[in-house]
């Protein structure tokens, strides 16, 4: 759901706090010099809209190349899904994800509709097939291929920002000097000492933007094109799970308990994109334009919680490639624990994106998580359909809860804006301090 014109419902508030809107002021009265927030732009008022960015075609076409990598990964989670194979998957999926974030990064703080970044990002999009390639044999003959494709990558990013002033000592710096040699290094130990290099390097990498928050500070976000890329890349992940569905059907006969696997799996999936694109987005655009600190909430919601959110999906996609391919079997704690544990975390981190959004809870989103996460012993149990079937009911009602939830919310905040109804402002969303944007994110 989203507004017409009007700012969101407990925006009103922000605005008025950081000097959007104003009363009672006269056209001679001078008023006092305000400090632009950390993050914005010098071009963009404070609470209103900022020039608008749009996502450039190479972004587009460089977004190809992770559908594929996320299918690699997925391929390298599906061939080991306890818990050392979900930690493999997982050391690989960071350096390919923070190659992707890097250059969105790079291209939501540049104009990369030129020349020069236009064969930038098609030299770091090349390196991503790289590190794509080397993903199934990343543990065998392929882990130097996988770290040196990342660190061709960061160097890449490097000299198309080094004329950025101390770009060097910062997280671009710190992916040449540190996390890239790692992962090489990595790529010449043994398994065990490899994924141990190469999770040392992934911490060295996420820590960046933590260690050198005060250095960030001074870098300008365009709010309109952060929230669409991070959200072209979740939509390329569940993109995986349509890929985990049909692949698994497709070699098959296709029977009557097939076809409501695969329809109940479907459900499950478009669940994970409703609860996203129609309850989430929206709202998240929202609150990266009107924060204090857009660096911290770039930090923490996009790229810190859009990682989970990313690895959730995959997990889910690779639990349907256990289950519709065999409906009537009973599942492994294995396969219950990605499809159920990886449902459970896509909602939880919703749960964690709230709070650092509007500093409140998301309550219905952690009850579903808590519901998910109580079923999944017992679906050791069941067969692969039983196990489907319910988890998309569980899906369902919870969109239905939310939708209703949202409603009641519009609702309120339109009595609120009538003349005598009370003070304008108050937060009327889901919870309180939550705008009516899209939906209780």
């Amino acid at each position: 759901m989203s507004t017409t014109g009007e700012l969101p419902a407990g925006a009103e508030e922000s605005a008025v706090r950081t000097g959007e809107r104003s009363q009672g002021r006269g056209p001679d009265r001078k008023q006092p010099e305000r400090r632009r927030p950390e993050g914005r732009r010098p071009d963009e008022r404070p609470g209103g809209e900022p020039p608008e960015k749009r996502v450039t075609w190479a972004e587009l076409y460089f977004d190809l190349i992770f559908v594929f990598a996320i299918t690699q990964v997925s391929g390298l989670l599906h061939h080991r899904h306890d818990l050392l194979g979900i930690a493999q998957a997982l050391v690989v999926f960071v350096p390919v994800y923070w190659c992707w974030v890097g250059t969105t990064v790079q291209a939501n703080i540049r104009d990369v509709d030129t020349p020069r970044d236009r064969l930038g990002i098609l030299a770091v999009g090349f390196t991503g097939l790289v590190m794509a390639l080397a993903v199934p044999g990343a543990y065998g003959n392929r882990g130097v291929l996988l770290g040196a494709g990342y660190w061709a990558a960061r160097v890449v990013l490097l000299l198309l920002l080094v004329r950025v002033p101390g770009v060097w000592r910062g997280p671009y710096g710190v992916g040449v000097l540190v996390s890239g040699p790692l992962l090489v290094a990595g790529g010449l130990l043994p398994e065990g000492p490899r994924v141990c290099l190469w999770a040392l390097a992934a911490l060295c990498d996420l820590s960046g933007p933590v260690v050198f928050r005060r250095k960030l500070a001074a870098v300008a976000y365009h709010p309109s094109h952060m929230p669409e890329r991070f959200a072209l890349f979740l939509l390329v992940a569940l993109g995986e799970s349509i890929v985990g569905i049909g692949a698994s059907a497709a070699a098959v006969r296709l029977d009557a308990a097939e076809l409501v696997a695969v329809t109940a799996a479907f459900t499950i999936s478009a669940g994970l994109w409703w609860q996203y694109f129609v309850f989430a987005a929206d709202a998240m655009r929202h609150a990266v334009t009107v924060a204090d600190s857009r660096r911290d909430m770039v930090r923490r919601v996009f790229q810190y919680g859009h990682l989970a959110l990313a690895a959730a999906v995959i997990a889910v996609a690779v639990g349907f490639g256990e289950t519709v391919a065999d409906p009537r079997r009973a599942l492994g704690a294995a396969s219950v624990g990605l499809l159920y544990g990886g449902c459970g975390l896509y909602l939880l981190t919703f749960g964690y994106t709230r709070w650092m959004m509007f500093r409140s809870v998301a309550t219905t989103r952690i009850v579903a998580a808590a519901v998910v996460l109580a079923l999944a012993p017992a679906m050791v149990r069941w067969p692969a359909l039983a196990a489907l079937v319910t988890l998309a009911v569980v899906l369902v009602g919870l969109n239905v809860v939310e939708h209703r939830r949202v409603n009641a919310a519009a609702a309120g905040a339109e009595a609120a804006r009538e003349p005598g109804a009370g003070a304008v402002g108050e937060p009327v969303g889901e919870a309180v301090g939550d705008p009516v944007v899209g939906g209780p994110v």
